[in-house]
């Protein structure tokens, strides 16, 4: 059986897919760390020594393994184990607070904790009732990983579809996180797609986001399952990512908008050869139109946006090296995905009109764990009882299809009763000069409700424009109720690990007294 007969059947599992890369291709490269690689042979027994170890241990499919460190080859041999015995896998963020981890430990019922050192520093002895804990590096954070695995080959299982296959905690920037649970079903697609978008066994990808991120794993696992050779960044480097893409001739990487800003600022870009890449991917975060042009103009390779959601339901893509035009969207739904907008009493928009996206596919998520009411929160049903996956952010179809995205339903400012979108303005300042970028957020306004206040960081290298000055030009260029109340220069936004702009801590910096709302 080929590759491809065994990609495009139905179902399966990607753990099947390493044993025949094993089989076929025992020699060829499927990790690389650091100073450290690792074939399929021997990657292939170490997924089935954490398997039979999770077995031995009494772990049975369903149950969940956390797992919470740094980028490192023993993590994905954690994580293919885990899918070889059927456990779930939870990926924590190490920058997450230990009260966030504890609660996301706590609401997934983890039976099993990896982690290193680094990562238990200042945790452990917060946990109430921490599981058993093993260490991926074999350090004093808990039982030494290569002692606790085990030489010896699993009992098989029969994955079905709507197994849980892990769970994904939300960001956590509104509230407590949330444990998204992605079906085997769904992970199953994102095989099938990556297949499509050109991942293979002579590819190699560059993965220079953390694996807890569902935005890395979307990338990394089909990657690796698919045959290719994966280059895993312990922490995103300019210099060191531009290095690792030359020297191991990328063909393939995920990146978040801000690490393409990054990229392109940097005055050594332009000397390094990145000719062997077939396609650039990017999601997570708002992308400029600007720097997707700049994207395609210096970097050889495909250019492709994809829009969707970690909890799943529709996905766009925009192919921006074949739609110059179109750089100012996010695409059209792929095959087999479709998406439709509604207002706020649920009810669909008339062509043209904006709504909140709402999409359905393949590849959704069976709900929050453990938080029913938040599913049902998520949920949009249409007419004939057809389940979709409310996204909360606002957008229009074009004349062609293709998806204008707004913001965020609960980043729209109410401002003496006119909507206004923060995007709109973040895009007209970030036409300045000397803004290098900027965010846009409602803050209380006794004459108004809410009004806009922009925070903006200078262009690096330049003259640091006057906040004062910057408002007159921006207020000169907008509606009067999208003026702003006031600009506030700061040195860097503040951001998730993978790159999104954190309004909430924003407002949180904005002091009690505000200066004159805007005329």
């Amino acid at each position: 059986m080929t590759l491809d007969d065994l990609v495009f059947q139905s179902f399966g599992s990607m753990s099947d897919l390493i044993r025949w890369q094993a089989q076929h291709r025992p020699d060829r490269v499927a990790l690389v760390c650091g100073e450290t690689q690792i074939d399929f042979a021997a990657f292939d027994r170490q997924v089935d020594g954490v398997a039979a170890a999770l077995q031995r241990d009494g772990l049975r499919p369903g149950d969940v393994a956390a797992i919470c460190a740094h980028n490192d080859i023993a993590y994905m041999a954690t994580i293919f184990g885990c899918v070889r015995a059927g456990v779930a896998f939870t990926p924590l963020a190490p920058s997450a607070t230990p009260q966030h981890r504890n609660a996301m430990l706590h609401n997934a019922g983890a039976r099993v904790l990896f982690c290193d050192r680094d990562s238990a520093a200042g945790w452990v002895q917060l946990c109430d009732g921490l599981p058993h804990t093993i260490a991926l590096d074999d350090s004093e954070a808990g039982t030494p990983w290569r002692d606790w695995i085990v030489a010896a080959e699993p009992a098989s299982i029969d994955p079905q579809p709507d197994w849980p296959f892990n769970l994904i905690y939300s960001s956590g920037t509104t509230g407590m996180p949330k444990g998204i649970v992605q079906p085997w079903r769904m992970r199953w697609t994102h095989v099938q797609r990556a297949r499509s978008n050109g991942y293979g066994e002579d590819a190699v990808t560059l993965a220079a986001t953390p694996l807890y991120s569902n935005t890395t794993l979307v990338s990394a696992l089909p990657a690796l399952a698919l045959g290719g050779t994966v280059v895993l960044m312990r922490k995103f480097d300019v210099r060191d990512y531009l290095e690792l893409a030359q020297r191991y001739r990328a063909t393939h990487s995920m990146l978040v908008p801000i690490q393409y800003q990054r990229l392109m600022a940097s005055p050594d870009f332009d000397r390094f050869d990145l000719s062997a890449f077939r396609a650039k991917f990017s999601t997570g975060a708002p992308f400029h139109a600007e720097l997707k042009a700049e994207v395609v103009r210096r970097w050889p390779g495909a250019l492709i946006e994809l829009y969707g959601m970690t909890e799943g339901g529709g996905r766009c893509e925009l192919h921006a090296h074949l739609y110059p035009n179109k750089l100012h969207t996010v695409g059209k739904p792929i095959e087999g995905h479709e998406m439709r907008l509604i207002d706020d009493a649920g009810v669909e928009v008339a062509p043209g009109g904006t709504g909140e996206i709402v999409g359905r596919s393949p590849a959704m998520m069976s709900g929050y764990h453990g938080l029913p009411e938040k599913t049902r929160e998520a949920e949009w049903f249409d007419a004939a009882g057809t389940r979709f996956i409310r996204t909360g952010d606002v957008g229009r179809f074009d004349e062609d299809g293709f998806l204008i995205l707004g913001d965020r339903k609960k980043d729209m400012i109410i401002s003496g009763g006119f909507n206004i979108y923060p995007s709109d303005i973040e895009a007209a300042l970030s036409r300045h000069p000397d803004v290098q970028e900027c965010a846009v957020v409602g803050v209380a306004s006794e004459q108004w409700g809410e009004t806009p206040l922009a925070f903006v960081v200078a262009r690096a290298g330049g003259v640091a424009p006057a906040a004062q000055d910057l408002k007159r030009w921006i207020n000169d260029r907008v509606g009067k109720t999208q003026r702003v109340a006031d600009v506030r220069m700061i040195d860097a936004l503040p951001r998730s690990p993978i790159g999104k702009v954190l309004k909430r801590e924003l407002q949180q910096q904005v002091a009690a007294a505000l200066p004159a709302d805007a005329g």
